[in-house]
């Protein structure tokens, strides 16, 4: 309670520079949030399911390979069940399949995740701009005292200060969030990446072994 009462404290004494950057620090973490669950929902033991998908396409069970990708939806298996929709056709129509499957579900992982630095230099800027317009402040009224101007330069400083901080605080945990999402992102592209290329080589090795009702 004591450290929240500080931190209530800090923030009136910041002035109205703090306003926008709780905003920015409540749309950061919502961000945060909400792109963690999304990357979470993501991930696919890629060898557990390229295991699956071998022994369907292996067995010529392509109705088999497909229920595995459509039992786990993901942007990997949605790309993956495009392009087994289509073995039947030429490796050409396969993988055109699987691009156009990509198109679709590859921007969704990076959806949004960019506005956490565009957030988190914002933040800075506001605190910097509140610490500007403390110091105008304190600066400003010491010169038209004439008495406790000691006290009236101290709230003025402190003023700039909480913004100061509070603006770099909220700008850190927008820019751990961007590298760490950024990070969880390109590992599930990459792992995209590999899994379709190797179940279009599986599709093109055993095509002649695999049957629509099978």
């Amino acid at each position: 309670m004591g450290f929240l009462k500080g931190i209530s404290e800090a923030f009136h004494e910041g002035g109205w520079g703090m306003w926008p950057i709780l905003v920015s620090s409540i749309v950061i973490i919502a961000l945060i949030v909400e792109r963690s669950v999304y990357t979470f929902k993501s991930s696919v033991d890629k060898d557990k399911l390229l295991a699956l998908l071998k022994s369907q396409v292996m067995s010529g069970n392509v109705q088999g390979a497909i229920k595995v990708c459509s039992g786990n939806p993901t942007p990997m298996t949605r790309i993956i069940q495009a392009g087994l929709m289509k073995f039947n056709k030429s490796d050409h129509e396969v993988q055109a399949a699987m691009d156009e499957a990509a198109l679709r579900e590859m921007p969704k992982l990076n959806q949004r995740t960019p506005y956490l630095a565009m957030l988190a230099n914002f933040a800075v800027m506001a605190g910097l701009l509140g610490t500007i317009s403390g110091m105008i402040k304190a600066f400003g009224s010491v010169a038209g005292a004439t008495t406790n101007k000691a006290t009236i330069l101290a709230e003025g400083i402190s003023e700039a200060l909480n913004c100061t901080a509070f603006g770099i605080g909220t700008s850190l945990i927008g820019l751990l969030g961007f590298s760490l999402l950024t990070g969880k992102t390109t590992n599930i592209t990459d792992d995209i990446n590999e899994v379709t290329v190797q179940v279009v080589n599986l599709v093109t090795a055993h095509r002649s072994q695999m049957q629509p009702g099978a």
